[in-house]
């Protein structure tokens, strides 16, 4: 124990040494002054970069489209050209002391160009860095594993029948029960057996089956294919990513991630705004527990404990909508779902995005370009691989706007067509700023204002409205609070989910690349109350599961754009003249809703958020509040409490078993060290 204690003060020490060492100048700018210099640079810069940006979105549009080696040749080729562009540009604009220029908005575009980029790195480190995310991406696009059993979804053999499933060496034992035709998986059928990827066939798996041998196999599996290939070189983009930063005047790369939101406590607001929401998930979280107990029972779920992750529907249990049929709080009263309904009506996806597209226009807004409706995939091409994920284009033009979507006739994809062409209509509201200023005001603000808008297109009285929904047999409180409860296991359960990525990938830059994995389950255990169904070690890697990890993409952004959405559609409904709970409403032909969110958008990046936020709400706040999300899920919330009344703990106690699942070990034979790291960090982790 006394080693034990030993160990914790030098880590403190080290890491209070480490943060005073960095206590450096915030930012080094050069020290050209010559203002006329720089709005020429500027001005040549929006040429080109207007230009650049055009080829390389070209490219990456013809090889998603049509999914060809030649496509994905020429796109490389163009990235690597845009790549050369970057760092030409950043060596221009960081000869310039911005902070001298007498022009705000040319010392803020300058301000955009160096802060964002790692050009400061050496010409090989740099290729490095873009080498190691290209082939992280790779490699986890590539991830693929074998079926649970005979076959995937094979309906002629019950899955609970098969006595084991054997690969690579081990063993699973899933049932008692022997099945005389199941075959285990051989090395040498895994080419053609072992085809199984994250998107559709794992998370259909997550999301529908109840066997937990099943859904312990598929998550186990997937983590088995990416983690332990990608760490080695994670923890290599780790180091070069806190060399650039350093090189461009930041503490490191976590530092360098956040410059972005204009706010030096930014981690402070963000801690507190989790804070806010809280108690309310756990309400959520106590209430799913009890839920799971009855399913899946004791042995799997601790009544008073975390709940193993493999068990909420969702590869990283950041969704729990698929398990709505265990927690669905009325049965006997209809989830909503309009899809029979838009069938029936022979609904096609053009049609979706006519209806989509008269949303936004009956508010005032800006109908889309015909360029639109000739560039668009709206639907899967026959006879061509394209890549499927729903997402909006600009290719900075000015002219040309387009979305790629494979839509099928379903609500979901009705929701995703009115998102997806809010930020069309975001790219068309700021079209006229400079190229650095076509984009949301911080990086939550693109997510935020296109949910904003969904948040009017999921609810009863809108699809009343527009004659999807009729069925007015039920008691409106209890279709009330069903569709307030699937919202809430996409909304509520995301949040802590979303707040602790960064929150790990931000200890990771600043204190180093050891114990990783250990440091991914301290806070999932912390913030989301999940433990993982079987032991892990730091060569598991799990946070490499997760492709916004290794793709270098911040993930903070999606935690205040969740809470951003409803600040935003509170506004719009105030603006709207709507009385009433929230999730009621409705923003539809509101021309004054329709010209609040407008203003949100024209402004692009060319004012700092918290101006935008203050405007928004007439002088009320400028800072992103979780309030709004908290009114619009009290309702629920409520009811939550009398449904939790009788239980003895709202959240969740972990114990030692719980941290001993992914604590470190130094060695099996050390039992000592490992019950000390256990023990301090579950009383750590219960206390918070």
């Amino acid at each position: 124990m006394e080693a034990c204690k030993g160990a914790v003060f030098r880590l403190t020490l080290f890491a209070f040494l480490t943060r005073y060492a960095m206590c450096q100048e915030y930012f080094r700018m050069g020290v050209n002054t010559n203002s006329a210099e720089a709005s020429q640079f500027l001005r040549e810069y929006d040429r080109e970069a207007s230009g650049m940006c055009y080829r390389v979105t070209m490219s990456q549009w013809r090889f998603v489209t049509n999914i060809t080696e030649n496509n994905r040749r020429r796109m490389l080729e163009e990235l690597a050209l845009s790549s050369k562009f970057e760092r030409l540009s950043w060596r221009k604009a960081a000869a310039y002391d911005a902070t001298r220029l007498s022009d705000p908005q040319g010392r803020r575009q300058l301000m955009k160009i160096v802060m964002g980029s790692r050009a400061a790195l050496p010409d090989d480190k740099y290729s490095e860095l873009q080498q190691l995310i290209t082939e992280m991406k790779e490699i986890y696009n590539s991830a693929k594993i074998c079926p649970y059993g005979q076959k995937p979804y094979d309906p002629h053999i019950p899955r609970e029948y098969i006595p084991e499933y054997q690969t690579m060496g081990q063993t699973y034992h899933l049932a008692n029960q022997p099945y005389q035709h199941y075959q285990p998986y051989t090395e040498s059928s895994e080419s053609n057996y072992c085809d199984m990827q994250l998107d559709p066939e794992i998370s259909r798996i997550l999301a529908h089956s109840r066997i937990e041998s099943e859904l312990l196999y598929v998550w186990k599996s997937f983590r088995d294919q990416t983690g332990p290939k990608l760490r080695n070189r994670f923890m290599r983009y780790v180091q070069l990513a806190n060399q650039a930063a350093v090189a461009t005047g930041y503490r490191d790369a976590g530092d360098q991630m956040r410059a972005p939101y204009e706010d030096q406590s930014f981690r402070a607001s963000v801690e507190e705004i989790y804070n806010q929401v809280q108690p309310l998930y756990k309400q959520l979280f106590t209430y799913v527990r009890r839920k799971l107990v009855q399913r899946y029972g004791e042995t799997t779920v601790r009544s008073d404990g975390p709940i193993p992750a493999h068990l909420l529907g969702n590869m990283w249990a950041q969704n729990w909508k698929s398990i709505m049929d265990i927690v669905m709080p009325f049965p006997q009263s209809p989830n909503v779902d309009v899809t029979a309904e838009m069938l029936r009506q022979g609904f096609t996806p053009l049609r979706m995005f006519q209806m989509a597209e008269e949303f936004y226009t009956s508010m005032g807004l800006k109908p889309v370009p015909p360029e639109f409706w000739r560039g668009s995939l709206l639907a899967r091409p026959p006879q061509r691989s394209v890549q499927c994920t729903a997402s909006a284009w600009d290719f900075c033009n000015r002219i040309d706007y387009r979305i790629k979507q494979c839509t099928e006739v379903t609500q979901q994809d009705l929701v995703s067509t009115h998102h997806e062409l809010a930020h069309i209509q975001y790219y068309l509201q700021y079209a006229e700023q400079p190229q650095l200023f076509r984009d949301g005001a911080n990086p939550a603000f693109h997510e935020a204002v296109a949910n904003a808008a969904t948040l009017s297109v999921y609810n009863l009285p809108h699809l009343q409205r527009v004659g999807l929904y009729q069925n007015k047999s039920h008691d409106p409180y209890e279709v009330g609070m069903n569709f307030l409860m699937t919202m809430a296991l996409e909304k509520v359960a995301y949040l802590p989910f979303a707040f602790m990525v960064d929150q790990w990938r931000w200890s990771v830059f600043e204190d180093g690349v050891q114990n990783m994995n250990t440091r991914w389950w301290q806070m999932k255990l912390r913030y989301q109350g999940v433990i993982p169904p079987l032991s892990r070690s730091e060569g598991d890697f799990d946070p490499g599961s997760k492709y916004h990890i290794v793709s270098d993409q911040e993930y903070v952004k999606y935690f205040l754009a969740t809470i951003l959405e409803f600040q935003i559609f509170e506004q719009l409904c105030q603006a709207s003249g709507h009385t009433g709970h929230l999730y009621e409403c409705d923003v539809y032909r509101s021309r004054d809703a329709g010209r609040l969110l407008s203003e949100i958008m024209q402004a692009g990046s060319s004012k700092p958020a918290s101006e935008i936020i203050k405007s928004m709400t007439r002088g009320k706040t400028n800072r992103i509040s979780p309030e709004a999300l908290v009114k619009y899920f009290r309702p629920l919330e409520l009811w939550l409490r009398v449904q939790n009344r009788d239980e003895s703990l709202i959240g969740w106690n972990s114990n030692y078993h719980d941290v001993a699942l992914f604590a470190p070990q130094r060695g099996q034979a050390d039992t000592r060290g490992i019950s000390c790291i256990a023990l301090v960090l579950s009383s750590i982790l219960t206390l918070l």
